[in-house]
C-alpha cells in the first residue's frame, strides 16, 4: 500500500566497522553533529543493555538525552512524543514507543489541554497563551524541517528486518523530511554469525585503518541476506513448535469434551458400565486369551486377582469343571455379570442419585490427575525426541506416535482407576457410621485425659497421665498396603499421603 504522501526520508547505507568501540565512536560523533546544529535524534538499540551503554557514552560527552526503556514505561509515550523537538536526543530500543506519533517540533497537545483546563485564566489569557504556544511550535517545526527532520541512528541490526523498518519508519512521517543510518561492527551477533567472515576478509584485503568503515550496497545486501536466514530459521522453529502443540491440543479437546459431558450428564450409569466392561475384559484376557482352549487358561491366577483386587469370589474353576462345554466368551460374560450385580447392589443401597454424585467426583478427579501426569510425560518426551533423528527417523512422526500411545495408556489408567474405586468402595450403613464416629470420639476423649500440674518447688513439672491405656483400634497399615478406607488405592497414595 503506498504512503499517503511520497516519502522524503533518506535511508543511508550501513556503515560497518571492525570493532564495537569504533562503531560507538562513529555513532556518538554523528549524534554530536546533529545536536550542535539542533537536529533531533532518535537512537535505536536492540536491547536495554546497549541503550545504557549509549547513555553512558553520551554522559561522558556531556550531551543531554532521554533514555527510554522498561524503567520509564510510565513515561514512554510522553518521551517519544517530544522526540521531534530541536536538540532532543532520545535513546530507545528498536521496538519502543510504537503507537506514539513523533511530530517535528514536538507534540503540544498536552500543553494545550493544560491551558484550556486552567480555571485561573480567562478566555483572553487562554487565547493569548495558545497563540504564543502555536507560534513557538511553528518556529520549532520549521527549524527542524530545515535541518533535515528527525535523524534515526541505529547501533545494531535486529534479527528481523521488520523491526529495523519500524525504527526507520519513525522518521519521515506524512511526507516530512528525515534520515536514517545503521552503524554496525563485526563484533555484533548478527554479523559474527552470518556475515562477519566475508566482510572481515574485505577489510583485511583493503588494509583499512582503524576508524574507517565500509559503506557499500553489497554489504547492506549481505546483511539483509543474513537477516532473511534468521527469519527463516525462527519461522521454522515456530512452525515446528506449533506442530508439536497441535498433538497435545487435539488430546486436550478430547479430555475437555469428556469432562463437559460428565459435568452435564444427569445419569452416568452408561459410561460407568462401559468402563467396567472394558476393564474386566482386559483382566480376563490376561489369563484367558481370546479364542483359546481350556488348556491355555490360567483360572487360579484369575480367581486370585479378582478376589484380592476386585473383591469378587466367583469359584470359576468349579464352574468350568461342572459345565460340559464353556468358551472363553462365556467365562468373560460370567465375570462381567457378577461384577454388574455386585455394583448394582451398592448403588441400590445408597440410591442412584447419591451414587451418581460420587461417580462424577471419582471420574473428574481421576481424569484431572492422570491428565496432569500425561502432560508431564509429553514434556519429557518432547525434550529428547530430536535424538530420534540420529536413527534416521522423523522426530515429529515419532512424537505423534508415542504421544498417541501415551494418551491411550492414560485412558486405560483412568478406566482401571475409576472402576477399581467404584467396585471396591465400602458403603457403611447408618449404624456402622454412628459406631465409627462414637469410636473416634471415645479415642479422642482418652487422648485428652493427659493433664499437666503446676511446677513444683524444685522447678520441675509433674505430668499426670490417666490410668487408662490408650490403644489403637485400627492395626498399623504399611505404606504399600491397601488403604483401610476402601478406596482401592495404596495407603501412601490415600490417607497416608504426605502433605
Amino acid at each position: 500500500m503506498p504512503p499517503n504522501k511520497p516519502s522524503r526520508r533518506n535511508d543511508q547505507l550501513d556503515r560497518v566497522y571492525k570493532t564495537t568501540k569504533e562503531k560507538y565512536d562513529a555513532a556518538i560523533k554523528d549524534i554530536r553533529e546533529c545536536y550542535e546544529r539542533g537536529q533531533p535524534v532518535l537512537v535505536g538499540t536492540t536491547s536495554i543493555e546497549n541503550s545504557e551503554v549509549i547513555a553512558e557514552l553520551l554522559e561522558k560527552e556531556k550531551l543531554p538525552h532521554q533514555v527510554l526503556n522498561a524503567k520509564q514505561h510510565a513515561r514512554e509515550a510522553d518521551i517519544v512524543a517530544q522526540a521531534g523537538r530541536p536538540k532532543v536526543i532520545t535513546i530507545a530500543t528498536n521496538m519502543a514507543g510504537r503507537g506514539t506519533d513523533i511530530v517535528l517540533g514536538g507534540n503540544i497537545s498536552k500543553l494545550v489541554e493544560a491551558i484550556e483546563s486552567d480555571e485561573t485564566l480567562d478566555a483572553a489569557q487562554k487565547q493569548q497563551q495558545l497563540s504564543d504556544l502555536q507560534a513557538q511550535w511553528t518556529k520549532d517545526h520549521e527549524l527542524v524541517t530545515s535541518l533535515g527532520g528527525l535523524r534515526i541512528i541505529a547501533t545494531e541490526r535486529h534479527e528481523s528486518r521488520r523491526i529495523d523498518n519500524q525504527l526507520r519508519g519513525r522518521s519521515g512521517r506524512q511526507g516530512d523530511p528525515g534520515s536514517s543510518r545503521f552503524y554496525l561492527s563485526l563484533d555484533d551477533a548478527l554479523m559474527r554469525i552470518f556475515a562477519g567472515d566475508r566482510v572481515k576478509a574485505i577489510m583485511d584485503r583493503l588494509k583499512m585503518p582503524e576508524g574507517e568503515a565500509i559503506e557499500a550496497s553489497m554489504v547492506t545486501r549481505s546483511i539483509e541476506s543474513a537477516q532473511r536466514k534468521v527469519e527463516a530459521r525462527n519461522f521454522d522453529m515456530r512452525k515446528q513448535l506449533l506442530e508439536y502443540d497441535d498433538v497435545a491440543n487435539d488430546q486436550r479437546k478430547v479430555i475437555y469434551q469428556q469432562r463437559n459431558e460428565i459435568l452435564d450428564a444427569t445419569d452416568l450409569s452408561a459410561q460407568i458400565q462401559s468402563l467396567r466392561e472394558g476393564c474386566f475384559d482386559d483382566i480376563v484376557r490376561q489369563f484367558v486369551p481370546r479364542e483359546s482352549v481350556e488348556e491355555q487358561w490360567d483360572l487360579p491366577a484369575l480367581e486370585k486377582v479378582l478376589a484380592t483386587e476386585w473383591q469378587l469370589n466367583l469359584g470359576l474353576q468349579q464352574q468350568v469343571s461342572n459345565a460340559s462345554a464353556i468358551t472363553d466368551h462365556d467365562l468373560l460374560e460370567t465375570v462381567q455379570r457378577h461384577a454388574n450385580e455386585m455394583f448394582d447392589t451398592k448403588v441400590a443401597s445408597v440410591g442412584s442419585e447419591n451414587f451418581t454424585q460420587f461417580e462424577r467426583m471419582v471420574l473428574l478427579q481421576s481424569i484431572d490427575t492422570n491428565w496432569r501426569d500425561h502432560l508431564s510425560s509429553l514434556d519429557y518426551l518432547r525434550q529428547g525426541i530430536h535424538l530420534r533423528g540420529y536413527a534416521q527417523k522423523q522426530p515429529k512422526q515419532e512424537y505423534k506416535r508415542e504421544a498417541f500411545e501415551l494418551f491411550g495408556q492414560m485412558l486405560d489408567a483412568v478406566k482401571n482407576e475409576v472402576t477399581k474405586i467404584l467396585m471396591t468402595v465400602r458403603i457403611q450403613s447408618n449404624e456402622e457410621a454412628a459406631a465409627a464416629a462414637a469410636a473416634m470420639e471415645d479415642q479422642a476423649e482418652r487422648m485428652s485425659n493427659v493433664t499437666y500440674s503446676a511446677p513444683t518447688e524444685t522447678g520441675e513439672v509433674e505430668t499426670v497421665v490417666d490410668a487408662a491405656t490408650v490403644r489403637a483400634t485400627v492395626p498399623r497399615v504399611g505404606r504399600n498396603e491397601p488403604c483401610p478406607c476402601g478406596s482401592g488405592k495404596k495407603f501412601k497414595q490415600c490417607h497416608g499421603k504426605l502433605k
